[in-house]
């Protein structure tokens, strides 16, 4: 065993000689360890599913593979915590160390993983030209299958709920959802999804659908669609930058929800990105003395961008300035980028699992309409993403009052007061809680922050009627809350079950008196123009 570990820059990563003598001494010791209970037939199989197969129990070798395996990946693991080398490399070397680790396993491997030897003898050889037929499927799609995607169709088992499209631009359909109780809140809902995916996530099916549950709590919502940029578009889409975004999209669907409900303002909720981008158009907003919004609600959001969680290791200047050449005057980022990426920072879960069920065994993966989605990407107006990445994971210029600009006009989330419902899921890989909660500090109005158990989509799509996971909230404690997170959480209460509930109560305390629902949507400037889901939502991605 070296004591170099290959890094970024031309200098070796070195580890203390002591340090290395005992993760080699530690090492040497489980490896005789496993070669004694191997020679007495008293290895067990591991606990990591990727060995759980009865075949590796049944097979000496492959079992004693698995645990060397299982053994070196540990090794590897402690050197690079006990490399001396800053904090910034350590999670690059995390990270590239877990991405070779995991693409090594034995398991992804037909001649090394006898589950997936068994399949191919068990079918008498289906196994090897199913798989075979699913990888080259694969291949001209340039994604891995997750979910058996024949099963779900948009618009008729996924985005159901009903509605019609009452405004469209080159940038965005905004969706309003016919009501379903007798009477509704004055103030509307806008809901801002994430552009890096479909909004859908929030409308799966009508047993797990957010926008469901909200319009059956008597909220009118409305919903933005986002236009999935295509190569062969000609109406300048793929310049459009973060201001064309805030101005075009997020500030005129606050404006087109208030003029159809006839209210001043109206309530608002974003999620990720989206929650990045609806703040920023309210600051832009209140730039210019203008207050479209009653309530801000932020799933999943950041807005201060000190800790982004593993997403670090792909941020520095060398990329941001890649990405202006790129993409700063015009361009697409692919939504398959994008995708390629999410998956690769869990990648047994959402790369190689799918690899040896699909591939190795020849096996179609089941329905699974979150996974559907998660395959659906979206491609990126080019400066658009590269103001965004190097404005808020680079820079974090959104922090500082007046750093980040749109239009021209400097940015303060700091003037932002109205009521504010801030939400964080406490195992998020792609926004940390601590950096959800890191809003608090910015926002000025009253605040109410909200924790969920799991993690960045299964926090928030957690329907009350599954009776599932968990959620904190500190129910004493006012505005300002503490700066310390952990010092929230100290004083938090968990609660069973889905915090759905929990913000509905609040929103309806911010949405007016209960009026009669209007059986007709949209308005007669803004007349509805094709039922919901509506067509952008239905362009993939090449």
């Amino acid at each position: 065993m070296n004591a170099n570990l290959s890094a970024a820059g031309p200098d070796p990563v070195s580890v203390a000689p002591e340090i290395l003598a005992e993760i080699q001494a530690e090492f040497s010791r489980e490896w005789q360890r496993l070669c004694d209970d191997a020679r007495r037939g008293a290895l067990a199989p591991p606990s990591d599913r990727r060995f759980a197969g009865n075949a590796w129990a049944a097979n000496g070798a492959h079992l004693l593979l698995a645990h060397t395996y299982l053994l070196s990946a540990r090794a590897l693991s402690r050197m690079v915590e006990a490399a001396q080398v800053s904090e910034p490399l350590r999670d690059r070397l995390r990270f590239s160390v877990m991405q070779w680790v995991d693409a090594l396993s034995p398991a992804n491997f037909l001649a090394l993983n006898p589950d997936a030897q068994q399949s191919v003898v068990e079918s008498a050889g289906r196994a090897l030209t199913e798989g075979l037929a699913n990888l080259l499927g694969d291949v001209q799609k340039g994604r891995i299958t997750q979910t058996d995607e024949s099963q779900f169709e948009i618009g008729r088992n996924v985005a159901v709920t009903p509605g019609e499209v009452v405004y469209e631009n080159r940038l965005f359909q905004l969706i309003q959802y016919a009501p379903s109780t007798a009477q509704v809140h004055e103030l509307p809902l806008v809901i801002v999804p994430p552009n890096i995916n479909k909004f859908y996530i929030l409308d799966l099916q009508p047993e797990n659908s957010f926008v469901r549950h909200a319009v059956e709590q008597g909220f009118t919502v409305f919903m933005i669609s986002w236009r999935n940029p295509m190569p062969g578009d000609t109406d300048g889409v793929d310049r459009a930058s973060w201001s064309d975004y805030l101005e075009e999209a997020v500030l005129r669907a606050l404006a087109v929800a208030s003029e159809i409900t006839r209210q001043p303002q109206v309530n608002a909720l974003g999620f990720c990105v989206g929650g990045t981008m609806l703040a920023s158009a309210l600051a832009l907003a209140e730039a210019r003395g203008e207050h479209p919004v009653a309530s801000l609600t932020l799933l999943t959001s950041m807005l201060d961008f000190h800790d982004t969680g593993i997403l670090k290791v792909f941020v520095d200047e060398a990329h941001a300035l890649l990405r202006d050449h790129q993409l700063g005057r015009g361009g697409l980022m692919p939504g398959r980028d994008l995708a390629t990426t999410f998956s690769f920072l869990r990648p047994n879960e959402l790369v190689w699992n799918y690899v040896v069920g699909n591939y190795l065994k020849g096996q179609k993966p089941p329905p699974f309409d979150l996974l559907f989605w998660n395959g659906d990407s979206t491609n990126l107006p080019g400066p658009f993403f590269s103001w965004y990445f190097r404005n808020t994971y680079l820079e974090n210029n959104l922090k500082v009052p007046g750093r980040a600009q749109a239009g021209g006009v400097p940015l303060d989330l700091t003037r932002l007061k109205m009521p504010a419902y801030l939400f964080g899921s406490r195992e998020d890989h792609i926004v940390p809680w601590i950096t959800a909660y890191a809003s608090t500090q910015l926002l000025r109005g009253p605040q109410r922050f909200v924790l969920g158990a799991s993690g960045h989509i299964a926090g928030v799509i957690n329907p009350p009627a599954k009776k599932r996971r968990s959620y904190w909230a500190a129910d004493e404690l006012e505005s300002p809350l503490p700066g310390d997170p952990n010092a929230w959480l100290a004083r938090a209460s968990e609660h069973a079950g889905s915090w759905w509930p929990d913000w509905a109560q609040w929103l309806a305390g911010h949405s007016g008196k209960k009026v009669k629902a209007r059986s007709k949507l949209g308005s007669a400037r803004y007349r509805p123009i094709e039922p919901a889901p509506g067509r952008y939502v239905k362009v993939r991605a090449a």
